[in-house]
């Protein structure tokens, strides 16, 4: 019995913090400072967040009408796409956490990563209605679909800004400055990690290259 009770409050919790998530589109500062510094987030909702955006992605490529999305399916790679949204979102946590942990930043790792997934909540939101609709209109009402599909995007990066200058406790011009400095904090991690992989790739190459060269002489 106890069990179960305390199954079904997990579930009403996260129930709760993923419909909390709505919140934070309308109240975006209030609704960030309660989602970590009053508990109001999950970390299941973020991730449940981050899965339907990545759904929500994947189903545009199927179902947007060809007259505003052309696919050649013989060209995507599925799970590459999948990588081309984690891999920034990785980078953007990494970068944007280690940052402010230097300058008094109030936030952790996990409130970071949190507030961006509850940040991308517009995407879905409004691209999903978008996709359906892409099948009903005509190419001059495409302009609508264009504008709204450019908004969606928008409406994420004001609400991932405004979610790290909440949960870090910055000012609104030291937000700004560690935003432009966390999208350099990428660029870094991008060359850092091409280097340590092209580090790997000779070392695996030349071990290869020895382990030939003692078969062939024995």
């Amino acid at each position: 019995m106890f069990k179960a009770l305390t199954k079904k409050e997990t579930y009403i919790k996260y129930l709760r913090s993923l419909k909390f998530g709505l919140y934070c589109m309308s109240h975006p500062l209030d609704g960030f400072w309660d989602l970590t510094h009053e508990k109001r987030g999950t970390y299941a909702a973020a991730n449940t967040i981050l899965i339907i955006t990545i759904l929500v992605r994947i189903l545009k490529l199927r179902y947007t009408s060809f007259l505003f999305l052309q696919v050649y399916w013989e060209d995507i790679n599925i799970f590459l796409y999948i990588a081309s949204i984690i891999f920034p979102l990785a980078l953007w946590v990494v970068g944007n956490w280690g940052l402010t942990t230097l300058f008094d930043g109030k936030g952790r790792l996990g409130d970071v990563y949190m507030a961006t997934c509850y940040g991308m909540l517009p995407y879905p939101v409004i691209q999903l209605p978008l996709m359906i609709a892409s099948n009903f209109v005509t190419i001059e009402e495409g302009q609508f679909y264009s504008v709204l599909s450019v908004i969606s995007l928008v409406y994420c990066a004001l609400l991932i800004i405004f979610g790290m200058g909440q949960i870090h406790a910055f000012s609104f011009g030291k937000n700004i400055l560690f935003t432009i400095a966390s999208l350099f904090a990428m660029l870094v991690l991008v060359f850092i990690l091409m280097i340590f992989f092209s580090m790997i790739s000779q070392g695996v190459s030349y071990f290869i290259s020895i382990g030939r060269e003692l078969m062939f002489r024995m």
